[in-house]
């Protein structure tokens, strides 16, 4: 067992909280500033997360913060430590890589602190850094692991084959991958993705991840990408990427998934393109013969935008359990109410609660941040508690160390 962290570590730490909470951004971008000086950690990042927005930057120098303010109380940050051993898993990175990021750390602290920094302090940042680095170490170690040793898993970056493209909807696109070897997948855990790795012609390698939108099958992945405007990734998906495309895949990953044996009523509740682990999940429902009630409720700007509508009234026609009910917030002007959608407009707080089994369920939620805030706040105010509210968000989680 890792020795615990000092008492004199614990006090100085904390004692860092109102320096954070001034400067902790300048911070952290001079730690990402020091660290991308090396092409190969600068490769290891989501760079669409650290430009002029800087919304990474910003999300880590919270999770700093939350890290120096929880020093003697770490055990409230264990599902914020989870997700980030998730998603450096698929990302690929390995205990070599640590060490840089303790350097620019330290040495941004002490750039921007100046003589603030003292020895004292910078050896208790250094001690804090790697006893979370350690337990991040070997979670992610026992990750690997498991995804070697389980049938069709590998580690590394693998590759898959396009084998089919279908339009979804006006934005939204599918990608069934198969892999290159001809060989199986591991059955990944309805709702967690898949990170990529994209060779995209006039741009350093790009990283992304794409939840997996389809039940497990051991033989294929589906990826349900929307294109965004300014999205490189998803853009040269959209444009350039067809039948017979290889890409580089890594194992499945992420927390952030379905019971096994769902025993209480099961709402997916969706925003946009968040939809995908939703339909992963209905699918895995259906083919289970799960009998506890599924409400799947889904929203989006109408029908062009609507993706695999068919499909999930399809699997919910073959189990008597599931309810789906689509909200359109501006239908077209030839949509009909009942045909092309149920509910006209947003997914209201109030229609959410009393439509829902909020006394007994368990709600899995996906969408666009000011979706899933609304959602989550909504429900946690009517007395869901927070272990039966499970989310996935886009973009860069509030979290430590997140990449």
């Amino acid at each position: 067992m890792k020795q615990p962290l000092s008492t004199q570590t614990i006090a100085l730490v904390k004692a860092t909280v109102p320096a954070l909470e001034a400067h902790g951004l300048e911070i952290v971008r001079e730690m990402y500033a020091r660290m991308f000086q090396n092409p190969e950690i600068r490769d290891l990042f989501n760079q669409s997360h650290h430009g002029d927005a800087g919304s990474q930057p910003r999300a880590l120098t919270g999770a700093i913060l939350a890290y120096a303010s929880n020093i003697d109380n770490l055990g409230a940050l264990a599902p914020a430590v989870e997700r980030i051993a998730q998603k450096h898993v698929g990302l690929q990175i390995l205990p070599q890589h640590y060490p840089y990021v303790a350097d620019a750390l330290l040495g941004a602290i002490k750039a921007v602190l100046g003589d603030a920094a003292t020895d004292d302090i910078l050896a208790a940042w250094g001690e804090a850094y790697w006893f979370l680095a350690h337990i991040l170490i070997a979670r992610e170690e026992r990750i690997y692991t498991e995804q070697k040793e389980i049938a069709g898993g590998w580690n590394g970056w693998r590759e898959f084959r396009v084998e089919k493209v279908i339009r979804e909807s006006s934005v939204i696109k599918s990608f069934i991958l198969r892999p290159v070897n001809g060989g199986s997948v591991m059955n990944h855990k309805p709702g967690q993705y898949l990170t990529f790795w994209f060779e995209i012609p006039g741009h350093p390698p790009v990283k992304r991840n794409y939840s997996i939108s389809a039940a497990p099958n051991g033989e294929t992945y589906r990826i349900s990408v929307k294109r965004e405007p300014l999205g490189l990734a998803s853009g040269w998906l959209h444009d350039e990427v067809v039948a017979g495309t290889i890409l580089r895949v890594a194992a499945p990953a992420g927390e952030f998934f379905l019971a096994d044996h769902p025993e209480r009523p099961v709402v997916l509740l969706s925003g946009g393109v968040g939809l995908t682990p939703m339909v992963a999940m209905l699918e895995a429902l259906v083919a289970r013969g799960n009998q506890v009630p599924v409400h799947y409720i889904h929203g989006t700007h109408d029908r062009e935008t609507h993706a695999m509508r068919d499909h999930v009234r399809a699997l919910a026609a073959t189990a008597k359990a599931v309810r789906v009910t689509d909200f359109h917030q501006t239908p077209l002007a030839d949509e009909a109410d009942g045909r092309d959608y149920d509910v006209a407009g947003i997914i209201t707080d109030d229609w959410l609660i009393s439509n829902t089994p909020v006394a007994e369920a368990d709600y899995y939620i996906c969408g666009p941040r000011l979706f899933l805030r609304a959602a989550v706040t909504a429900l946690s105010l009517a007395g869901v508690p927070s272990s039966r509210i499970h989310y996935e968000f886009f973009g860069p989680a509030d979290e430590l160390l997140a990449a």
